[in-house]
């Protein structure tokens, strides 16, 4: 997979991308990424990006030439499967969002900054808009690395153990049933008894049943789905 990202601040990404699970999906040739700064195609001599909206609006937008130039320019080397923008005022991102976006070949994801960008991009450019929550970040940086993130793990190969997404929350539409690790008491704490049986049936039987708890109180949404 190849993910090309363009954003008025590239080297704010660069860290999360070269560490972790998406650092090793790079090391193993699962995955490309490639950071572009909207200022370098910027055309007068002070990188402009940004100008005010027309009506008087508050804010900075971010102008159509910078952007249409990059993308343009991306397109005519390939063909692309998404052109993702993230902004807030989108369809919140989910895990079956996830899943998809892991199956295609090559994205693009657009970060906004200042108040956005000019609506033209999104009308023409733009296939697919999400958004990670109902609030307001400085940039699209951020849901750009979470987007980022929750696709690669699901690549192939990308983490050492491919079963362990496989039982993530959200993956069957529930939370994930409460994890324990060793020691089996900790400081008069106890884990579980069944989960120390060796009954593999009723293990699962247990964990199921836990989900379903935790999805009811947490996130009953999820259940009306």
């Amino acid at each position: 997979m190849r993910i090309d990202i363009i954003s008025a601040v590239p080297e704010s990404m660069e860290s999360m991308l070269n560490s972790s699970i998406i650092y090793n999906a790079k090391n193993k040739g699962l995955i490309e990424i490639f950071l572009h700064n909207l200022h370098d195609y910027a055309l007068d001599k002070f990188r402009h990006i940004d100008d005010a909206p027309f009506g008087g609006a508050a804010g900075m937008l971010l102008k159509c030439q910078p952007i249409f130039d990059c993308i343009e320019k991306l397109k005519s080397q390939r063909n692309y499967d998404e052109i993702i923008f993230v902004t807030p005022d989108a369809p919140v991102l989910t895990q079956s969002d996830c899943n998809k976006i892991s199956l295609l070949n090559n994205i693009i994801i657009l970060c906004g900054h200042y108040k956005g960008i000019d609506q033209r991009i999104r009308n023409t450019l733009i296939t697919l808009e999400l958004s990670i929550g109902d609030y307001v970040l400085t940039g699209g940086e951020i849901p750009a690395l979470v987007i980022v993130d929750s696709v690669v793990r699901l690549i192939p190969e990308a983490i050492g153990d491919s079963e362990s997404a496989l039982d993530d929350s959200l993956m069957d539409g529930l939370l994930e049933s409460p994890q324990y690790t060793r020691p089996s008491n900790y400081k008069g704490y106890a884990v579980p008894e069944i989960l120390l049986s060796g009954n593999h049936k009723e293990i699962a039987k247990w964990r199921n049943e836990q989900s379903l708890i935790k999805t009811k109180n947490i996130r009953p949404d999820l259940l009306n789905e």
